[in-house]
């Protein structure tokens, strides 16, 4: 057997607005830096990403508004909720990220949020353009079609 510490990967926090609102044009995985009772709340499952956007300054990754909910347990130490956080990534693909980012109506927003075998929270992130209206009610008739083919089948 070994001695290593198996953890969790049962959290798994999905944007889902994300998906209905932007088309993904690239994902990314990133590390995230947390503080004192962060990691605690994530494997809580206290955490919204619906309003989280990111954005590039000096060089670095940050994501601004993640609600990491309050943990109870914690003492006055506890972490504030709506940070910013540094994401970690490396140059170059900050650098692509930031060429990318300067053509027209692009984006960084966060995807999924969830925890690796070896116990850290990844945030995904994706380079993404905003849908039109029109967009939008195309994907709600390929859900509703895909929805109806599934109760057929059966």
């Amino acid at each position: 057997m070994s001695d290593k510490k198996e953890f969790s990967t049962s959290v798994t926090v999905k944007n889902k607005k994300a998906r209905f609102e932007y088309e993904w044009l690239d994902t990314y995985l990133t590390g995230i830096v947390l503080q004192g009772t962060e990691i605690k709340a994530i494997r809580l499952h206290k955490v919204g990403l619906q309003e989280a956007y990111c954005y590039i300054h000096r060089g670095e990754v940050f994501v601004k508004g993640m609600h990491i909910g309050h943990y109870e347990l914690g003492t006055h130490y506890n972490h504030e909720e709506k940070r910013e956080r540094k994401l970690l990534l490396k140059k170059q693909e900050i650098q692509k990220i930031r060429k990318r980012m300067e053509e027209k109506g692009l984006t960084l927003i966060p995807t999924k949020l969830f925890i690796n075998n070896r116990g850290l929270a990844k945030l995904e992130i994706a380079l993404a353009k905003g849908k039109k209206i029109h967009d939008k009610r195309d994907s709600i008739k390929d859900k509703d079609m895909k929805r109806e083919l599934s109760k057929m089948k059966f």
